[in-house]
């Protein structure tokens, strides 16, 4: 199994607890610090594996236990070869593999090798509510939260303040597990942001390392999102990058990006039809960053680091800027962590009766022959109106399951539409 994620997310981490809880013995293999013996079993001994695991064994002086022993190859991006060896190691049947990495499938990383049919590869994202809420050790409300979810019944007034309190915390802090950590431990919000812009300033290093050759177009896109996102429209403008500037003029740098997954690209499907994919547009996007603690430290960065006033605003809602930018980010973060892609949909039609904008779509887990796409509003603040969602369900009834939107109040169910509470976003 191959753990792709960003950067400090925690792959690392969770690999070798895994294998603690799991396995009589591991070997954690690190190729950030990996030494020439090591890289030189991958070239001389794949063909005498009997050779490679006394080596092995003895170097890292883990005895090795035939089906009960793991062998975790870590970042493994920076040793291609050790990746295409999974083949052999796999057919070989003694022990069990677990890779983790970022940035599997640029060039660089996957040139002269031939990716494993063996490997099973899954996304790590950062904490989503339900793991925030465990790390402030409640193991219980978001059970309740799934419960009233499933009966479309509101939480109460009591518990929906506590679920919404819990939210804005998980917020302004974020899903990075050492920026969870530290509020978990310290409550302390400056704390807080330093750790999230060490993170962001090791994402910038690996901009000018790793996406060499378009390094500046990458540094230009992720300056550019939270500008973008603080737009009443929110698709990305190529004009503000450089004038005249196309999509393929920077396809590879936001390609880098997603890859990294430092940001997630959400993209217009022009017809809400089984298979949003199919009508994808991709040259117009919007561009969300993978976590939103970061995305706040990263916009309110003009004294270097966000001031602790600033967190209590967001906190308690008094916030005198457009919320929508934050609040939009998380659910497209949320949605992401729950296994969506991402898809929005824009027409920009002259005609005032085709013009509208709907933040998200999904399609249901079970496609029948109609009504397989809800359409998804999101609303930061409890004032709004809801005239592009209006448009479409009149226009596209027959592909319509349910509308949703997404707000800062309790859970109701008005004129065919199901408002849910922000923090209900995971169950959709």
């Amino acid at each position: 199994m191959l753990i792709d994620g960003a950067r400090r997310v925690g792959k690392s981490y969770i690999a070798e607890e895994f294998a603690k809880a799991e396995y009589k013995s591991y070997i954690l293999i690190d190729f950030n610090r990996i030494p020439k013996e090591i890289t030189d079993l991958f070239e001389l001994y794949l063909n005498d594996l009997d050779t490679f695991f006394l080596y092995l064994s003895n170097y890292y002086n883990v005895k090795l236990y035939e089906r009960e022993t793991l062998v975790i190859f870590d970042e493994v991006q920076l040793f291609p070869r050790a990746r295409s060896a999974i083949k052999y190691l796999v057919a070989d049947g003694r022990y069990d593999y677990l890779e983790t990495g970022s940035l599997m499938s640029i060039k660089a990383n996957t040139k002269d090798i031939v990716i494993p049919s063996e490997e099973r590869h899954i996304k790590m994202f950062p904490l989503d509510f339900e793991e925030f809420l465990w790390a402030l050790d409640n193991q219980l409300l978001m059970d309740f939260i799934r419960q009233c979810f499933q009966e479309h019944k509101p939480m109460g007034q009591a518990l929906h303040r506590k679920a919404m309190d819990y939210f804005r915390q998980y917020l302004v802090v974020g899903g990075m597990p050492q920026a969870v950590q530290a509020y978990v431990q310290t409550k302390d919000f400056e704390r807080v942001d330093r750790i999230k812009r060490d993170i962001l300033k090791l994402y910038r290093a690996d901009m000018i390392k790793h996406a060499q050759g378009y390094e500046m177009k990458v540094e230009q896109i992720f300056d550019e999102i939270p500008a973008q996102l603080q737009k009443h429209e929110k698709k990305f403008k190529y004009s503000s990058l450089k004038k005249e500037a196309r999509f393929r003029d920077y396809e590879d740098a936001f390609f880098w990006l997603s890859d990294a997954m430092i940001v997630n690209i959400c993209y217009n499907s022009t017809a809400p039809n089984i298979g949003l994919k199919l009508n994808r547009d991709r040259m117009t996007m919007k561009c969300y960053m993978a976590d939103t603690g970061l995305l706040i430290s990263h916009a309110f960065d003009e004294n270097g680091i966000v001031s602790e006033e600033i967190y209590k605003k967001i906190l308690f809602d008094k916030l005198e800027f457009n919320q929508g930018m934050i609040v939009e980010n998380i659910v497209a973060q949320m949605l992401a962590a729950s296994s969506h892609k991402l898809y929005f949909y824009s027409n920009s039609s002259k005609e005032a009766s085709d013009r509208m904008e709907i933040d998200f779509l999904i399609a249901k887990s079970k496609i029948s022959n109609r009504h397989n796409i809800s359409p998804i509003e999101v609303k930061s603040s409890k004032k709004y109106t809801l005239s592009s969602l209006h448009k479409f369900c009149t226009r596209y009834s027959e592909q319509l399951h349910l509308p949703y939107v997404l707000h800062p109040s309790d859970l109701k169910e008005e004129n065919g539409i199901l408002y849910l509470p922000l923090y209900m976003t995971p169950l959709l």
